[in-house]
């Protein structure tokens, strides 16, 4: 495996022992020892990394230099606003005034932002900033479009008959599975 030489193998085993990354510590392993010869199988049975992975690694040291080895950002959540427009869109919720039709939708909110803000959310993006914010959304409880009120109203207000009392639980010296057994000490001899 083709290593670069932005280093010497006494200064990448100066690195290793200043190291305070496990991390960094583990890919500089590899790098040194790929500049010491050995192949790929080899360094990933002796440091239990998989090939592709310090073969990554070892491509990263080649472009870049120590700064390859360096974590990458992850994914996730990136935000899109920064805290003074995220006021902004606190503002705007708080202060009551609605929309036309009289509810305030995640649509709606997402079109806000991007003519605000010029940023564009999607939907799911929208609704992950609301509950970053501290909002939850209020889904209407659904209604039959046959329900009668008038006849939910006469169904709570009438009293319910009581079910007739059950039977009789099994003898207190039977078996508590309800199967029928004999108890233990019958089967026992002398």
């Amino acid at each position: 495996m083709h290593v670069a030489n932005h280093h010497t193998i006494a200064e990448l085993k100066r690195l290793i022992q200043s190291a305070s990354d496990a991390r960094q510590l583990l890919r500089l392993q590899v790098v040194l020892l790929a500049k010491q010869g050995r192949t790929a199988p080899q360094i990933a049975e002796s440091l239990f990394v998989s090939r592709r992975n310090l073969q990554d690694w070892v491509y990263r040291y080649n472009a870049h230099g120590l700064e390859g080895l360096k974590d990458r950002r992850q994914g996730g959540n990136q935000r899109k606003i920064g805290d003074e427009q995220e006021q902004q869109v606190r503002d705007y919720l708080d202060q009551g005034q609605l929309p036309s039709g009289g509810v305030r939708r995640g649509e709606d909110l997402r079109a806000w932002i991007h003519k605000r803000f010029g940023v564009l959310y999607s939907l799911p993006g929208t609704y992950d900033l609301l509950h970053r914010l501290g909002y939850s959304c209020l889904v209407p409880r659904p209604r039959h479009k046959d329900a009668d009120p008038q006849v939910q109203s006469t169904f709570k207000k009438t009293p319910r008959l009581r079910s007739s009392k059950s039977l009789k639980n099994t003898p207190r010296n039977a078996s508590k599975s309800g199967s029928r057994t004999k108890p233990d000490s019958v089967n026992k001899g002398p």
